[in-house]
Parts: C-alpha cells; sequence; structure tokens
C-alpha cells in the first residue's frame, strides 16, 4: 500500500528526535549472531558464491536471506522510500536524512544529508546533477560493498535513485571494479530488474568497470575514470567540480593534451551553469530507503547518539572464522570479533586489530572500545570501512608495517612527491629490517619521512601511512627492538585488497605482490611516478 508523504516519512516533532537522539545505547540485544550463505548460489548467475556473511539481530541493509528478485525485495518492504520521495518536496527528504544521523559508510563517516543538501545548493541552472554510487571497493580487508550488492542490491538502487530524485539528476553511475565480475553480473540483473519495473522513469543508470587501483575509490579520483582518465585525485571536491565538465575550450576535454586546464568551477549562485555530482558509498545507500520511508526516529533506535544505525564489518586477519557482519554501532570491537570471527586462532592471542590502512592500529588493550566514529575518533584512530584485520602474537609487527607500507607507497600516484617518495622509502627501510639488515639510523630515517610524508597532500592517503605505520612502531615498540636485535628474516606480510572471504579463509589479491611503484606488472620499475607515466593534466 502506498503511504502518505509524511506517513512515510515517519512523524516526529523536535522534541522526539531529540529524546531519541540521546538513547546512547545499543538496544538490539542480545547479538545473536545468525550464519547466512547468500543462498548456496549466486543469484541470477548460478556461480557458487564466495563468502561467509553473518548478522546479529539488527540487519538492516544485509538480509538474513538474500533478496533473490525484486519482488522479493518489494515483498519485504522495498520500494515505499522511492514513493515516498517521489511524493514530497526534496528538502523533507533531506531534512529527514539530518535527522536520521546517518554518515557515509565509505570511510570520511561525514553527515549524508549536509553531503546531499551541499550539493543540492551547488545545482546548475542548464545542466544536470549527476549521482554516482561509489563500488570501487578496496581497502585492504574490506568485503562489505560487494556483499551488500550480492544479497541486497535493490536497496541499493533504490537509495541511488532516491538520491537521484532528491538532487535533481538524470542519470546514475555505479563506479565497480572491472575484477568484481560476478558481482558485477549481479548488479547489472537487478537494475535490468528495477528498469523494466519503471523504477527508473527517465533516469539513466550505467554500471562503469573501473581499474584496480585503490585511489579509484577516492572520489575525486573516482570522477578522473568516469571522465575517461586515470585515476588520480583532484584538489575541487565533487560538490564544485563534478562528472560533467564546463570548459573553455575542446582541448581542456583531451586528454593527454599537455594543456593546463580551464574548468568552471560550480557555485552557490542562481547563475551557475556547472553542474556537480553527488557520490555516496554503496552501504550509505542501502541505510536511504528505509529512513525514508521508516523515518529517522525508527534509525536511531539502534546505535549511538553520535553513530546511529548499523554498520556492516569485514573480519579477516588472525580469526577462527572471517566473514562479513552487520551490527548496531556501539557494539564493542571485541564482541564482533568474538561472537562473529570466532576470537582468537587456537593457542594464539590477539595483539591488535588494524582498521584497514585508513586509521591508526587498535591495540589488544582498546578491544572493547565500541565500534563508533565518535569512539575510534578519541583513541586516535578511525573507523573507516569497518576493515578488522586481526593481529596476533604470531605475526610480527614490523612486517604487518612494512606489508601495511608497501601497499600504500606503491598506490600512491606521486602527484604530491612527498608522498611517493618518502613513502617508497619508509616502505624500503622497514622491507630491510624484517631481513634482519636494519640499523638505528633506518629507524630514525622512517621517522623523518613519516613527519613529512603529507606535506602538501591533496589526499588523505599520505596522512593514513603517516598514523598506520607510526602507530604500529610505536605501540609495538618492544617488538620493534626485539626485531633490530635480530639477524633474522621474517616472512613479508601481505597486505592487498580482499579477492575473495569464506568462513575458514580470505585470498587477498596476490597479483599485488608484483606491482611495480610506476603502476605496472613489469619485470623492472620505469622510475616514473603514475602521474607522470600516464601523462595527465588536468588534476587540479
Amino acid at each position: 500500500m502506498d503511504l502518505g508523504p509524511r506517513a512515510a516519512l515517519g512523524t516526529h516533532d523536535e522534541d522526539d528526535v531529540e529524546e531519541v537522539a540521546d538513547q546512547s545505547a545499543v538496544v538490539a540485544e542480545p547479538l545473536l549472531c545468525h550464519s547466512l550463505s547468500v543462498g548456496s548460489k549466486r543469484l541470477g548467475t548460478g556461480n557458487v558464491i564466495a563468502m561467509s556473511v553473518r548478522s546479529f539481530t539488527a540487519s538492516r541493509v544485509l538480509p538474513t536471506i538474500a533478496h533473490g528478485s525484486l519482488d522479493d525485495y518489494i515483498e519485504a518492504g522495498g520500494g515505499v522510500g522511492l514513493r515516498s520521495a517521489r511524493a514530497v518536496d526534496p528538502d523533507v527528504v533531506i531534512a529527514e536524512l539530518e535527522a536520521s544521523g546517518l554518515r557515509g559508510r565509505g570511510g570520511a563517516g561525514f553527515p549524508t544529508g549536509t553531503k546531499w543538501r551541499t550539493v543540492a545548493a551547488f545545482e546548475s541552472s542548464v545542466l544536470s546533477t549527476s549521482m554516482v554510487v561509489n563500488a570501487a571497493e578496496g581497502e585492504p580487508g574490506t568485503f562489505k560493498d560487494r556483499a551488500i550488492l550480492e544479497a541486497n542490491p535493490y536497496a541499493v538502487i533504490e537509495g541511488a535513485l532516491i538520491a537521484a530524485t532528491v538532487v535533481g539528476a538524470r542519470d546514475i553511475t555505479f563506479a565497480t571494479k572491472r575484477r568484481f565480475g560476478d558481482t558485477i553480473t549481479r548488479l547489472q540483473a537487478a537494475v535490468a530488474e528495477v528498469e523494466r519495473a519503471g523504477w527508473a522513469q527517465d533516469i539513466e543508470i550505467r554500471v562503469v568497470e573501473g581499474p584496480d587501483e585503490y585511489l579509484y575509490g577516492e572520489e575525486t579520483a573516482l570522477i578522473e575514470v568516469l571522465d575517461g582518465r586515470a585515476p588520480l585525485p583532484r584538489i575541487a571536491p565533487p560538490w564544485r567540480r563534478g562528472v560533467v565538465e564546463v570548459v573553455a575550450d575542446d582541448d581542456d576535454v583531451t586528454s593527454r593534451s599537455g594543456l593546463s586546464a580551464d574548468v568552471e568551477m560550480a557555485t552557490p549562485t542562481d547563475d551557475n551553469t556547472t553542474p556537480p555530482v553527488l557520490i555516496n558509498n554503496v552501504e550509505t545507500l542501502a541505510n536511504v530507503p528505509a529512513i525514508v520511508a521508516k523515518g529517522a526516529a525508527w534509525f536511531r533506535e539502534v546505535g549511538t547518539e553520535a553513530s546511529p544505525g548499523t554498520i556492516v564489518c569485514t573480519i579477516t586477519g588472525a580469526v577462527q572464522h572471517p566473514g562479513v557482519v552487520e551490527a548496531p554501532m556501539g557494539t564493542s570491537l571485541r564482541t564482533v570479533l568474538d561472537e562473529v570471527g570466532g576470537g582468537a586462532r587456537t593457542g594464539r592471542t590477539i595483539v591488535g586489530v588494524l582498521m584497514g590502512v585508513s586509521n591508526a592500529i587498535v591495540t589488544a588493550d582498546e578491544l572493547d572500545l565500541p565500534i563508533s566514529y565518535e569512539s575510534m575518533r578519541s583513541r586516535g584512530s578511525g573507523l573507516g570501512s569497518a576493515s578488522f584485520i586481526v593481529i596476533d602474537d604470531a605475526d610480527d609487527p614490523v612486517a604487518v608495517a612494512a606489508g601495511a607500507s608497501r601497499f600504500l607507497a606503491i598506490e600512491s600516484c606521486g602527484q604530491c612527491t612527498r608522498c611517493k617518495l618518502d613513502g617508497l622509502e619508509v616502505a624500503g627501510l622497514l622491507a630491510t629490517i624484517t631481513r634482519g639488515e636494519g640499523d638505528d639510523h633506518d629507524l630514525q630515517t622512517i621517522e623523518k619521512r613519516l613527519g613529512t610524508i603529507a606535506d602538501g597532500a591533496r589526499c588523505s592517503l599520505a596522512s593514513q601511512h603517516q598514523m598506520v605505520v607510526g602507530s604500529i612502531l610505536e605501540q609495538f615498540n618492544d617488538a620493534v627492538a626485539a626485531r633490530m636485535a635480530s639477524n633474522d628474516p621474517v616472512a613479508p606480510y601481505l597486505v592487498a585488497e580482499l579477492v575473495r572471504i569464506d568462513d575458514e579463509t580470505t585470498t587477498l589479491d596476490e597479483s599485488f605482490l608484483t606491482k611495480q611503484p610506476d603502476w605496472t606488472h613489469d619485470e623492472v620499475d620505469s622510475g616514473q611516478m603514475p602521474a607522470e607515466r600516464l601523462g595527465e593534466h588536468r588534476t587540479d
């Protein structure tokens, strides 16, 4: 049944919202874990799936039974949010998102309603705003977006259609990686169902298969890819420079022209002609339909005041059972690792959790920290994409630091010289230490380079390098001292993207072992920065 506009959005007054916001405890108890294989076969393709997905009782975006068709999704309540959004003024939807407190699940945790309002304020008087779904998942240890797209693609598509309706977009682009073959097949089939059902109306939906580079997931670099260029981060934010560009001359559109760019920036004025782009993560958009259909107060029934709702986590590394889980915000990290991951491996002790390669490591004495943006921030770390790579006492912390450092150094594009050169030097020195060949001067140089690596950085990769490596060396100084005193080499610790995850094992992208600093897999590195080798000029 179609709900009335205001009823569909939830009814409350300011007092109600304030009362809900004061509820900081996790509501969904007890935390019962349900094993979930998203169907014994990959829906729509017939291929056996390769992931282990679990859910606490607060399952919202990762259903315990995958939606095998659009009809299944509608039967479970899907579609109400889109109908409701199209029946009210866009500002009503934005206000509901703001009241819900939904924050971006792609890593930064930026308030979703604020982002939508900003993009709406920069709309063009001539050209339509673009809508992009960031499905370019690449954070080491993360598989959540692919899990959601496998089990619940319709919610993501509905969320994207709501977003497009609100900001006036006439096109939606799902930006994925070409290596996500089966997930792409599943997504394309779901898009086709939605289009046949008439949900898209006059909005065009396309799926783009992009490169493997880590920076492709950075939203401004992602836009560059959609514009036919390499994944090199820009300075201008998406609401000022979008996918559709307004330029002074045709030469400014041509890739590798060697000319400086002359691109008009969007402004929040009535005569603005440059269209912005709204970019949201897969998980973020999967939350939107239910918020619009059920209201902000419903969304805040689980989670904390500053971090309401649930979050989808990926647990890998030194645990009994790696997997993907949706948990209420505010659940302790220990609870997730124990009840979902099965705790430490037999005979081993957990010593820390690597938060992907985006934030400072969390040590064993901090495992009771709640999973929330505010809690992790108070600790000096961050929640990121909720990638939890567990380290135990069988892992050498210096080898872990070396693995993380190599990943970030290789994936640096080189537009910022210090990021690339200092990063490669840090990675090289850590590799020397793991071979049992390091000395105190190497450690001093690492400390010095970590102090300059983020100078002039245009994206967060350099500061990530600084935080991740710096925190490991600081928190495990005894292990570092022991490693320095030893001449015995230690096996490398591979930090790379997840390719496959099941109940017993994880498979990492081992091709990264041969990736060169210039982003090729040639036997010998060219010595060129990726940005230099790819010849791009329009990155301002």
